[in-house]
């Protein structure tokens, strides 16, 4: 709604129709929107935090964003450089912050008992945000617990780039795991 608001103001009210459309052709978008392809990504409900990064990297095109750190350029090449080949093996939250530094942008709560999305950018709104998605909860098949089985976060998938979405995450060993059955 908000995006709704901002876009009038701008009189660019069919950006965001144009940018669905986008999202459409890259298979970022479903009947049920952004959430409709995390869903299949993502186990449970802890997809809400990457949706918040997809709706943040138009926002960064739009040049609403404002985040906590960015990446200077060489921080960034190194970044995604390196990311799909990190990814390769299973992780955690500390190992990410420990690796990459503190996030530009935290999609989530910092309770370590949550999932969330850790998102690395830089002032260039060209260049897509490295997003890193983490998730906590309870073995699928399992009775709910609390607190989670896991002291911090999972790294289940780091995603970016600008082709075809599903080619743009990289599941870790324990993402490949947990993916959605269906």
């Amino acid at each position: 709604m908000l995006m709704d608001h901002l876009l009038f103001a701008e009189c660019q009210p069919e950006a965001l129709a144009e940018q669905q459309r986008v999202w459409e052709e890259r298979g970022a978008w479903s009947s049920t929107g952004v959430a409709g392809v995390f869903r299949d990504l993502i186990p449970g409900r802890y997809y809400e935090y990457g949706i918040a990064s997809v709706y943040a990297e138009f926002a960064h095109h739009r040049g609403w964003l404002k985040p906590d750190r960015v990446l200077d350029r060489d921080e960034y090449e190194v970044l995604q450089g390196a990311v799909r080949q990190w990814a390769g093996e299973d992780r955690v939250w500390k190992d990410v912050v420990d690796e990459f530094g503190t996030p530009s942008m935290l999609f989530g709560s910092n309770n370590p008992y949550y999932g969330k999305t850790l998102g690395y950018l830089t002032e260039n709104p060209e260049e897509p945000m490295v997003s890193f998605h983490l998730w906590n909860g309870s073995t699928p098949g399992a009775e709910q617990s609390w607190p989670p089985e896991h002291e911090e976060p999972l790294l289940l998938a780091a995603r970016f780039g600008t082709g075809p979405f599903r080619r743009t995450f990289t599941f870790t060993p324990e993402g490949r795991r947990r993916l959605p059955v269906g």
